[in-house]
């Protein structure tokens, strides 16, 4: 019986030592401003050719446009309102204690799992799960005053919107999150175990702090004016906000317009935080290939929402237009039959969850909302074509002591988004909205009203009722 038991035993070390590791990449407010989703000003030559090895999921969505809540749905796998979390201040487990996380789930199946930078939220008790993790996190807090490197800005407190500064990369959190995780891949490589290694990059969001060197990456003029500027004729102004976020910072008006050099400047270093953290990706991911890890390593990388930089006359996200919902989405396997594969239909962030298991030759763990999109890395086919994001209203920190008087749910597929806002009591339809991506500037006008909706309208309008009775 002990011979056998040895044998057994054995038998389940190999075949764990024989799945492949994980390298999850996590960034922070990085909209679809990325080459290779499709924007021919940004310059991100190292997620580029993550998606030339890999497969690129060009309309992604996340489930709730504000950190803490989407990286928890990430996480659990389970939409904002099956864990009721809506804000910045309440952790997924203080009602849902037992729910299992992607990371908790790879530790149960043998993984070694470390987590390095911004993967739960950045602060608090919300950035904080202990048994996601086999050792202690690395940066997974930071304060304001790690944001900046000029000491004007140093306050403790939001100072400049924007900063350029004659740094290091090493200078700032982001680049000292990537010495952390180079620091752990030539640690893992030591490993009987795979790994689950995540890594958190904190830019693009604001400050938009970054050497100077990839401020030079661009030219301004290009980059002074959001294509729509303004909010879509006939919306609702329950989808609008006021939200201080970025209004809070120093140099920024707190209401009112903003001079076009002051937008200019803003959107430049948007551009520039988003260049700086990609060359970080760019950092990690060539160590991995250094070490001989790259042939046995699942890579994926997502951002946990988008950002308006003027769009819609908007600063942050907390909507439900695509500006703040479509993410980048990739996945790299080592033995994927296609590369470069572009995936237009909808998908969205919880699909995560169950691709990794899938990819990784895991069982999965119930509950899981999402669907696995492991499939379409070798093979072309139909997705689920859909993705259901949210918002409540008003905006809010923290929904611990009530929920939120109003929501908005929206579903998008590869064609159109229909967006119902409800009183979230009683289910009381408020607004609506109807977008067709199919034409130039789509979120320029609600089109609910419009004739040719009609059609389009009738096949969402069911799909969005019922996942509204659902969650």
């Amino acid at each position: 019986m002990a011979r056998l038991l040895l044998i057994l035993l054995l038998t389940t070390t190999l075949r764990a030592a024989e799945r492949p590791n994980v390298l999850f990449i996590v960034v922070d407010d990085l909209r679809a401003s990325v080459g290779v989703f499709g924007d021919p000003l940004a310059v991100t030559p190292h997620i580029n050719a993550l998606g030339a090895r890999g497969t690129v999921f060009v309309n992604a969505h996340c489930q709730i446009a504000i950190c803490n809540p989407s990286r928890a749905s990430v996480m659990t796998g389970r939409r904002p309102d099956t864990i009721r979390v809506w804000g910045l201040k309440k952790h997924f487990r203080e009602e849902n204690p037992r729910v299992i996380t992607l990371p908790q789930w790879f530790k149960q199946q043998g993984y070694h799992t470390h987590s390095v930078g911004k993967i739960y939220h950045g602060s608090g008790k919300p950035s904080t799960d202990p048994p996601s993790w086999s050792g202690k996190p690395e940066f997974d807090h930071c304060e304001k005053i790690d944001q900046y490197l000029l000491s004007r800005n140093r306050t403790g407190r939001k100072a400049a919107g924007a900063e350029s500064s004659p740094s290091k990369d090493s200078d700032h959190i982001d680049g000292k999150v990537a010495d952390a995780a180079i620091a752990n891949l030539r640690q893992l490589k030591q490993s009987s175990k795979p790994f689950f290694l995540a890594v958190g990059f904190r830019k693009p969001h604001m400050p938009f702090s970054a050497p100077v060197k990839y401020w030079a990456l661009y030219d301004r003029a290009k980059l002074a004016r959001p294509q729509n500027p303004r909010m879509p004729q006939d919306a609702p102004a329950i989808a609008a906000h006021q939200w201080p976020e970025a209004r809070g910072y120093t140099d920024i008006p707190g209401q009112g317009p903003m001079t076009v050099d002051k937008i200019a400047e803003l959107r430049h270093g948007y551009y520039a935080a988003t260049s700086f953290m990609d060359a970080q990706v760019g950092r990690v991911v060539a160590e991995l290939k250094r070490l001989g890890l790259g042939q046995n390593t699942v890579i994926s990388l997502y951002s946990d929402h988008g950002f308006h930089v003027g769009e819609q006359n908007l600063w942050g996200k907390l909507t439900n237009y695509d500006t703040g919902t479509q993410v980048p989405l990739l996945f790299v396997a080592p033995n994927q039959k296609a590369r470069g594969r572009v995936i237009r239909q909808a998908v969205e962030l919880l699909d995560i969850y169950p691709t990794l298991t899938d990819l990784c030759g895991l069982p999965k763990p119930g509950q899981l909302a999402g669907k696995s999109l492991a499939r379409q890395l070798d093979q072309p086919g139909p997705t689920k074509n859909f993705a259901l994001s949210q918002f409540p209203r008003p905006v809010a920190y923290n929904f611990k002591s009530a929920p939120p008087r109003a929501m908005g749910y929206s579903i998008r597929d590869d064609r159109h988004r229909l967006t119902q806002w409800i009183d979230f009591a009683s289910g009381k339809i408020l607004a609506e909205e109807f977008y067709d991506y199919t034409v130039e500037l789509p979120e320029s006008k609600n089109l609910i009203s419009a004739p040719q909706s009609a059609q389009a309208i009738g096949r969402l309008r069911p799909k969005l009722t019922a996942f509204i009775k659902t969650y």
